[in-house]
C-alpha cells in the first residue's frame, strides 16, 4: 500500500490495510490498523498488525499455523538526509527509523519486515511438544518409540566401573 506524503492531513490518517504479501510463510493476508502522521519532513507510523504464519516446529518438524499480533512503530525520514554520507552507523534510537524517497511511502515493506522480525527463531507447535526420537525418528507426539532403551551411553560405559 502506497501513501502520498503531501496528501497526509495535519490530524493524520487512520488506515486499515489488508495486504496480500508474497511470502512462503504467510498463510493469510496481513491485516493492519495504522495511524500515519506527518511532522515536518518526518512521517510516523503507529499501529498493529495481525497475520497467520505457517511454521515448522523445531522439535518435531511438523508444520503448524500461528497467528502473530505485532505492534508497529516506525519513523520515516526523507532519503535526501543521507546525501553526502558514504557510511552511517545506526544508533540504538534509530532502530525504528527508515527512509522514503520522493512523495510516496510504501507500507508493504514495513508490514513484511515486521512479520519476519517477530517470528520465533525456534518455533514450537506447543509447549508440550515431545519432539522426535533421535534413534528411529518417530514423532513422539503421535506414536511411542520402538527403540531399545540403553541405560548408559556406550562412550561412558568405562566410567561405570569406577563406581564399583
Amino acid at each position: 500500500m502506497k501513501i502520498l506524503i503531501p496528501e497526509i492531513p495535519k490530524e493524520g490518517l487512520d488506515i486499515e490495510v489488508q495486504e496480500e504479501i508474497e511470502s512462503d510463510i504467510l498463510a493469510s493476508p496481513v491485516r493492519a490498523r495504522v495511524k500515519v502522521e506527518k511532522l515536518g519532513a518526518e512521517v510516523m507510523v503507529k499501529g498493529d498488525l495481525a497475520a497467520e504464519v505457517k511454521l515448522q516446529c523445531s522439535r518435531c518438524l511438523g508444520e503448524f499455523i500461528r497467528t502473530l499480533s505485532v505492534p508497529i512503530e516506525a519513523v520515516y525520514h526523507p532519503l535526501e538526509e543521507l546525501k553526502g554520507e558514504e557510511r552511517h552507523e545506526i544508533a540504538a534510537e534509530e532502530l525504528d527509523m527508515d527512509f522514503y524517497s520522493g512523495d510516496e511511502l510504501d507500507l508493504t515493506n514495513l508490514l513484511k519486515e515486521q512479520v519476519m522480525l517477530n517470528i520465533a527463531m525456534k518455533p514450537l507447535c506447543g509447549d508440550s511438544c515431545k519432539g522426535i526420537c533421535p534413534g528411529c525418528g518417530a514423532d513422539l507426539n503421535v506414536e511411542t518409540c520402538r527403540c531399545v532403551a540403553r541405560d548408559i551411553d556406550p562412550r561412558l560405559e568405562k566410567l561405570k566401573k569406577l563406581l564399583q
